[in-house]
């Protein structure tokens, strides 16, 4: 197995470690930020740089592999459902957050395969998805760090420190949850023709 896979691999075996430290009382805390919290936010940002490094590794070295072609998507997703998921648990995510970006992720990998079974064609992210793809990220690392639940800023008399984090962590979930509409709308608008008989 190369270095590429070996990472890819990686990621998945982090989502567990991350389910079970969620479970576990950790004691103490940093600024006023749980130490379990700090992990899995570690935990998943570790997780988020290895998708980037394996992916250029591949590429670079010439090891693409179809077993990282397979794999690599699949971990990535399982990262961030699984991360989107931990944190509707700790209270801090409305469930239908993780509902939208993952009806997003089904029907445009749907689309992505039958683009390519019916004319090879292997479909890029549009803009949309590449905002999704950023602000899902920073809004899940922030979100751990964020010792309120989603929108304190509107319910809550939160001090500074606490009233940025949550300003971003809420702002930015929402402008992620905004692009994955408008992505996964634009895959199905340029993809009605694979579509058309139906």
């Amino acid at each position: 197995m190369n270095t590429p896979n070996k990472l890819t691999v990686l990621r998945m075996i982090l989502v567990p470690i991350m389910l079970v430290i969620s479970y576990i009382n950790i004691p103490g805390n940093i600024y006023g930020i749980p130490i379990g919290l700090l992990i899995m936010d570690v935990i998943f940002i570790i997780g988020s740089i290895t998708d980037k490094i394996d992916g250029y590794l591949a590429r670079k070295n010439n090891q693409v592999t179809n077993f990282g072609k397979f794999l690599d998507p699949i971990a990535d997703k399982i990262l961030v459902v699984s991360a989107l998921i931990i944190l509707i648990g700790l209270g801090k995510l409305p469930t239908w957050i993780p509902i939208i970006i993952i009806i997003r992720e089904f029907a445009v990998s749907g689309y992505r395969l039958i683009a390519v079974e019916s004319n090879g064609e292997v479909i890029a992210a549009n803009k949309w998805g590449k905002i999704k793809t950023v602000t899902q990220m920073f809004a899940i690392i922030i979100a751990f760090i964020d010792v309120n639940e989603f929108g304190a800023i509107f319910t809550k008399q939160l001090d500074t420190i606490p009233f940025i984090i949550n300003l971003l962590t809420t702002s930015l979930m929402i402008i992620c949850t905004i692009s994955t509409i408008f992505s996964g709308y634009e895959y199905m608008k340029d993809g009605k023709d694979l579509l058309k008989d139906m």
